[in-house]
C-alpha cells in the first residue's frame, strides 16, 4: 500500500552537526506528521575528515583526525539520556574507520575512499535515531545501500533508478506505514556489495531519487539557510530570497555553484513533477522557496551564482581553418581522459574551453593530467589559465531580450573579462572572471540588477 501524502526530509551536515541541532532537526520532523522518510548527512566537518583519512596519513596525523571525530560523535552520545544503548554501534564504526584509514596509508584507492567516507551518515543516522526515540517516536534505522544500487564508478557513482524503485517498493514501503524511516544521504552499493558515494552534495539527490521512487508528495531540503537567494548572502548581504522558483532556473542556479542545490537534485523531482522545499533547520518558521515546475510570470533576471576554481584551457592551432575534423578530435582526446567541458567558445583558429573542478570527492583537484596535455599538444598550441569564476546570470527568455548585454556589461567596464558564454541557453548567461575579482563583480551586478 503507498502511503498517502509521503514527505521526505533532508537534514544536511550542519543541521545534525551536535546534540541540538539533531533535536531541532527532530522537532522539524515532527512538526509535519506527513514525513515518513528522513533522509541525513554525516554530521558537519565529518566527511572531511573522512576524506582527509582516505588520503592516507602519517600516524600523527591520523590519530588527531581520529581524535576530532570522535570527539564530533560523543559530544552527541554523552547527552543521551541512556549512552549506553548506541555506543557499543558507535565503537564499532569508530573502530572500522580507523581500520580503513590505517588500510589508506599504506595505499589508496576510490574504493576504499567510499567505504570510509560512508562512515559519517551512518554514524548521524544511528545518532539521529536514538535522539527520536527519547521522545518516544517510533523511527527505525535502514540502510540505503540495500535498495540505492548504483555503478561502480567510486566518488561519483550513477544510481540505477529502476531497481531502486523495484526495491523501495518492497522494503521501504511497507515500513512506512509502522514508523518513521531514517537512512543515509549520499551513499549507495555497486552489484559487487562494495560501498559508493554519490559525489559531494549527494544527500540532495539521494531525498529526491527516494522521492520519486516512492511518489512523494513533496521533498522537503533542511539546511542552515532558509531558502534560495537571488546570490549568496554571505557575498550580498543584500540578497532577497525566492519564494517560488522553477525548476528550470533552480537547476542553472545548482548547475552554476550555488550551494543550496546540488544539481542533480532536481533531476529525479522534475520527471516526477515532485515540488521541492528548501528550508533552515534552525529556523523553520521564517520559511524557505518552493521549487515546482512552473512559476507564473518569471522575471528577466531571476539570480547570480558565482563558481570558482573555474580552468580555461585554450587550443590554438592554424591548421583548424577551414579544416574539418578539428573540434571532433579535441572532444575524442578529453572524452577517452573522461573530461567533461563546461563552457566553449571557437573562433577561426581557436577554441576557448573550461573545465570544472568541483564537486567530486576524488583526490586530484585538476582534471589536466601530465597525458592529457602532452596529448593535447601534439594537436594545437595550449594554454592553461587557472584560478578564475564563472559567474551566471540565471534568468529567462534572456537570450530573446534586447539591451541585456548593455544591462550587464555596462557596469562591468572596471573588470577584465576572460569568456562569455551566450545564446545557447536562455535560462543563462555566463563568464569568466579572474577570481580575485569575483565578489565585487557579483555585488556591483547584483547591486544593479536586483537592488
Amino acid at each position: 500500500m503507498s502511503y498517502p501524502q509521503t514527505v521526505i526530509a533532508k537534514f544536511g551536515g550542519t543541521s545534525v552537526a551536535d546534540y541540538d541541532a539533531m533535536n531541532r532537526s527532530a522537532d522539524v520532523v515532527l512538526a509535519d506528521e506527513h514525513v515518513r522518510v528522513v533522509v541525513l548527512s554525516a554530521s558537519a566537518g565529518i566527511t572531511n575528515l573522512l576524506v582527509a583519512l582516505a588520503n592516507g596519513l602519517e600516524a600523527t596525523e591520523r590519530f588527531v583526525k581520529l581524535d576530532a571525530i570522535r570527539k564530533i560523535q560523543y559530544d552527541i552520545v554523552e547527552r543521551l539520556a541512556n549512552p549506553q544503548i548506541i555506543r557499543e554501534e558507535v565503537e564499532r564504526l569508530l573502530e572500522n574507520i580507523t581500520t580503513l584509514a590505517e588500510a589508506a596509508s599504506l595505499a589508496t584507492s576510490t574504493a576504499l575512499t567510499d567505504e570510509l567516507v560512508s562512515h559519517g551518515e551512518l554514524m548521524s543516522t544511528l545518532l539521529f535515531v536514538e535522539i527520536l526515540r527519547e521522545r518516544k517516536v517510533d523511527a527505525q534505522w535502514f540502510d540505503i545501500r540495500k535498495i540505492m544500487r548504483t555503478n561502480d564508478r567510486f566518488g561519483r557513482a550513477e544510481p540505477d533508478v529502476a531497481t531502486l524503485a523495484e526495491l523501495a517498493n518492497q522494503q521501504l514501503q511497507p515500513r512506512l506505514a509502522q514508523s518513521l524511516v531514517i537512512t543515509q544521504g549520499f551513499i549507495g552499493s555497486e552489484a559487487k556489495g562494495r560501498t559508493t558515494t554519490l559525489g559531494r552534495g549527494g544527500s540532495d539527490y539521494t531525498a529526491a531519487l527516494l522521492g520519486e521512487a516512492l511518489h512523494a508528495s513533496r521533498v522537503d531540503i533542511w539546511t542552515d539557510v532558509p531558502g534560495i537567494y537571488t546570490t549568496d548572502p554571505r557575498v550580498v548581504p543584500a540578497a532577497k530570497r525566492i519564494d517560488k522558483i522553477a525548476f528550470e532556473e533552480a537547476a542553472e542556479m545548482a548547475t552554476f555553484g550555488a550551494k543550496v542545490l546540488h544539481p542533480a537534485t532536481l533531476m529525479p523531482a522534475v520527471r516526477s513533477d515532485i515540488p521541492v522545499f528548501v528550508g533552515s533547520s534552525k529556523d523553520p518558521k521564517a520559511g524557505g522557496t518552493l521549487v515546482c515546475n512552473k512559476t507564473e510570470n518569471p522575471p528577466l533576471f531571476r539570480a547570480l551564482a558565482l563558481r570558482r576554481k573555474q580552468t580555461l584551457v585554450t587550443l590554438n592551432s592554424l591548421s583548424m581553418l577551414h579544416s574539418h575534423g578539428f573540434l571532433a578530435e579535441v572532444f575524442n582526446i578529453l572524452a577517452q581522459h573522461n573530461v567533461s567541458v563546461d563552457l566553449i567558445t571557437t573562433s577561426e583558429v581557436s577554441i576557448a574551453l573550461t573545465l570544472d573542478t568541483t564537486g567530486s570527492t576524488s583526490n586530484s583537484d585538476s582534471p589536466l593530467t601530465t597525458s592529457l596535455l602532452t596529448e593535447l599538444s601534439s594537436l594545437c598550441r595550449v594554454e592553461v589559465e587557472e584560478n578564475l569564476a564563472l559567474i551566471a546570470i540565471i534568468g529567462n527568455k534572456l537570450s530573446q531580450a534586447c539591451g541585456v548585454g548593455k544591462e550587464v556589461f555596462g557596469v562591468l567596464d572596471p573588470f577584465n573579462i576572460r569568456m562569455i558564454c551566450y545564446g545557447a541557453s536562455s535560462y543563462n548567461l555566463c563568464f569568466l572572471v579572474p577570481g580575485d575579482d569575483a565578489e565585487q563583480v557579483v555585488q556591483t551586478l547584483h547591486h544593479n540588477l536586483f537592488e
